[in-house]
Order: C-alpha cells, then sequence, then structure tokens
C-alpha cells in the first residue's frame, strides 16, 4: 500500500515521514528474525510435575477444598504449546501488581483466539480465594486461573526471591510425547541492567498505541482504577 499524503505536508514531513516507515519496515524484519530465534531453540530441560491449585470463580475464603492440578494437565492436546503469565499478587505482594492486572485485562479479551493454537494460563502466589477475589473484580471470566502459593513454581522460574517478593515472567512450556513437560522460553521485565521494565511489553498493546503518539509513554503507569 502506498504512502498516506496529505495536502499541506512540508517536503521535510515528507521525507522524515519516509525514514521513518522504513524503519518501521527493517523493525518488523528484526522482529520477524528474533520471532524465528525463539522457535529455533534446542529441547529444554525437563522440569518438575509441579502442582497448582484452581477452584471456581465464585470461590470464597472457606469453602471446600480446591482442586489440585498437575503442570502436564495444563496441556489440552498433543502438540500445543503452554503459556504461563506469572501475576505479581501474593505473599509479600499483598495488593495485585497495577501493572499486570492491566496486561490480565488485555488477555482475557483475547484468550478465546489464544486457544486456538495454545493453552495459556495466570498463576499467582496469592491463595486461591484471594486471587478468585481479584478476578471478580476484574471480571476476569475467559481465563484460568491458579495458585501457586505452596509450591516452587514461582521462585524456581525466577519470579518469586527467597523472601517472598513477586515479579512479572512469562513462561512458555512444550510437552513430549511420552507426558514429560519441558521449559522452552521465559522472560522477565528486566533484560540488562539498563532496561528493567521492558521485557515483556510485547504482552500489551498498551504501551504500543501509545508508542503511536507525539507524547509516547511519558511516565504514565496503570492503575487498578482510575
Amino acid at each position: 500500500m502506498r504512502q498516506t499524503n496529505l495536502a499541506g505536508e512540508s517536503a521535510e514531513y515528507v521525507a522524515a515521514r519516509e525514514e521513518l516507515r522504513q524503519a518501521e519496515i527493517e523493525l518488523m524484519r528484526h522482529r520477524e528474525r528474533v520471532a524465528d530465534l525463539r522457535r529455533r531453540l534446542p529441547l529444554g530441560p525437563v522440569v518438575d510435575e509441579y502442582v497448582f491449585e484452581e477452584g471456581p470463580a465464585d470461590l470464597r475464603a472457606g469453602d471446600a477444598p480446591v482442586t489440585r492440578v498437575r503442570l502436564s494437565e495444563l496441556f489440552t492436546g498433543p502438540g500445543r504449546g503452554l503459556v504461563i503469565y506469572h501475576l505479581m499478587y501474593g505473599k509479600r505482594q499483598t495488593r495485585p501488581c497495577p501493572m499486570c492486572t492491566m496486561w490480565i485485562d488485555g488477555f482475557n479479551g483475547i484468550a478465546h483466539h489464544v486457544a486456538q493454537n495454545v493453552d495459556f494460563a495466570v498463576v499467582a502466589a496469592a491463595d486461591l480465594p484471594t486471587l478468585r477475589a481479584h478476578a471478580r473484580d476484574r471480571r476476569w471470566t475467559n481465563l484460568r486461573l491458579l495458585s501457586a502459593g505452596s509450591s516452587t513454581f514461582k521462585y524456581d522460574f525466577g519470579s518469586e526471591d527467597a523472601e517472598g517478593g513477586q515479579d512479572s515472567t512469562v513462561s512458555v512450556f512444550t510437552r513430549d510425547d511420552d507426558g514429560a513437560v519441558r521449559h522452552f522460553y521465559s522472560a522477565h521485565p528486566r533484560m540488562s541492567d539498563d532496561i528493567d521494565q521492558r521485557g515483556v511489553d510485547l504482552l500489551s498493546p498498551v504501551w504500543h498505541i501509545l508508542d503511536l503518539t507525539r507524547n509516547g509513554r511519558g511516565d504514565w503507569m496503570a492503575a487498578l482504577g482510575y
């Protein structure tokens, strides 16, 4: 498709916009190269059969015992990947992370599309009634929500420290024909010493919409309420 040219555009603007367009094309091609590198990762290690807690949307504290589900049981069919988002909530994180909550608000809207290709779940260290209460407040009706508070899952994959501090992470798993689960890929917000909060930006369109504008992201941060 040709570049749009509007009446009144200066030659300076047209030249700068074309330079930007070429940069956007190269960025797209670079993203494709990065995605290809990710897809071609060697087989990852077999991981433990972690056990999570799961329960109905209306679960309250004091309700009957919840269901226990194993990591391998989160796969709904052969040849499917499993993506898990680690929500910063539970233990030392007594208030749900607003940024994580914003991302999961988006996941809830697209979950039925994602489910056509991969399995997806959200895992938190918060106990299940507490997690379910937050989900009801946010109207998360399309997501599989699990508590890992009694397992080492979040700690082992770098989204929890020894003192119970929480971080956001995305982890991807595969399952062998014999049922063994392997770690495929994980990403954390902190990518390097100078990139502290951008490592999982691709999970949310909010930042990319803001980046389209002249003001960009500025110092805006998500909140649980506005």
